[in-house]
């Protein structure tokens, strides 16, 4: 079933839609939402937050763009919700107070395995995390980022540099 189609059937109530819109976006999803918390149950609560969502504005979906991208927007804005009520983020900090800590050798990620990577991701600080997964992996700007979060542009860098500072330490220490 295509996705027009998809969305028409979830909206009337289809359940073998419903089902088959969840079977489609619930594993990718919890994969965004494992990125964005640090543990298992918290991320699995935001992604029934944010499949509730979905169904409930499916009606709002104008068909414009995939509808992958669309639900994903819905969970990382429920990430990024669930974030905001349970943690504080850190306070604006420079980016020219971590540069230091960046080298400019090339970033040696991919010889990793994505599970050590993943895990890596998930213990950092809860600002860090964040703005790496916002900026790295979903591809928002620093100044969409500082928007979202209603920080400055420069302490979404200046996270940013950290988290990357962050993985090249760990790393390094492997």
């Amino acid at each position: 079933m295509d996705d027009h189609t998809l969305v028409i059937e979830c909206i009337k109530g289809n359940p073998k839609a419903q089902k088959a819109l969840f079977d489609r976006f619930a594993p990718k999803m919890y994969s965004v939402c494992l990125r964005y918390m640090k543990k298992t149950e918290p991320a699995e609560d935001v992604l029934q937050d944010s499949l509730v969502k979905v169904f409930s504005k499916l009606s709002d979906y104008k068909n414009q763009g995939v509808l992958e991208g669309w639900v994903r927007r819905i969970v990382v804005n429920t990430c990024l919700d669930q974030i905001r009520k349970n943690t504080k983020f850190l306070g604006d900090i420079q980016a020219e107070e971590v540069e230091y800590k960046l080298e400019q050798n090339s970033f040696i990620a991919e010889q990793l395995m994505a599970d050590d990577l993943m895990r890596l991701v998930q213990q950092m600080p809860d600002g860090y995390r964040v703005v790496f997964n916002m900026f790295a992996v979903e591809g928002f700007s620093h100044q969409e980022i500082a928007e979202q979060l209603g920080v400055t542009e420069s302490t979404s860098k200046s996270q940013y540099l950290r988290a990357r500072a962050y993985l090249r330490d760990r790393i390094e220490k492997r």
